[in-house]
């Protein structure tokens, strides 16, 4: 039985990306001489399980003249309700597209700044959340020793990293059960954290490391390494 529920994305695209250390916010930077954000866009867009792309722009946003938006197709809409956090945008956007959809539809939220995000990795996400009862996000096991600092440039302990994993986006809920749970507390910083603070537990879907979050200087040149390596097939 093929299932009735229809698939969303949403892009918080509001921030300002102060730790790039740089005035253009991190989505808008150069990335093989287009906009980062162009790059993230359009994977979503190409999408075929995804009916339609909400991106959430600061109210008043003009670098969006930047991007190319006829090649994106006509999947894409622009919502300038961006808020003060994460959280903010994401509710935001939420309510703003209302509208269009239902209770019961998915909402993938996805960083404006993973550029890097594959066909597969969608493809894994909904065909692994697409009957679960609450969702899910991709995620990564951790893999490398952690150390908790004294606050002073020091370690103090080694962290036990069994059972911790690294989380991506996009991160996939159903439309009220998102809302409800990022209306009831916005202290969060992805849309999983919220779920949990309800009392779910969203499903860790496997994703891999080249689903990388452009944060720091250095990001945007794996970003393009990657995207060079695996438009070339290697």
């Amino acid at each position: 039985m093929q299932n009735r529920h229809r698939h969303f994305a949403l892009v918080p695209a509001a921030g300002s990306g102060s730790r790039m250390g740089r005035e253009t916010p991190k989505q808008y930077l150069p990335l093989l001489g287009e906009p980062l954000l162009q790059h993230t866009l359009r994977v979503l867009c190409r999408a075929p399980q995804i009916e339609r792309v909400y991106v959430v722009l600061s109210v008043g946003d003009s670098a969006w003249d930047g991007i190319d938006r006829a090649a994106l197709g006509d999947k894409l809409r622009a919502l300038y309700v961006g808020g003060a956090s994460r959280a903010d945008s994401v509710l935001n956007g939420l309510r703003a597209m209302r509208p269009e959809v239902a209770d019961g539809d998915w909402v993938l939220v996805h960083d404006a700044a993973r550029p890097c995000l594959a066909p597969w990795h969608i493809d894994t996400l909904i065909s692994t959340l697409d009957e679960d009862e609450v969702g899910g996000l991709l995620a990564v096991p951790v893999a490398d020793t952690l150390k908790r600092a004294d606050g002073h440039g020091r370690s103090s302990a080694t962290v036990a990293r069994d059972s911790l994993w690294q989380a991506q986006t996009p991160q996939m809920f159903r439309y009220i059960m998102l809302r409800r749970a990022l209306e009831s507390t916005r202290e969060v910083t992805d849309e999983a954290s919220a779920l949990e603070a309800v009392g779910l537990h969203p499903r860790l879907v496997a994703g891999d490391p080249t689903n990388l979050k452009v944060t720091y200087p250095l990001d945007l040149h794996l970003a393009e390494w990657i995207l060079q390596n695996r438009e070339n097939g290697s």
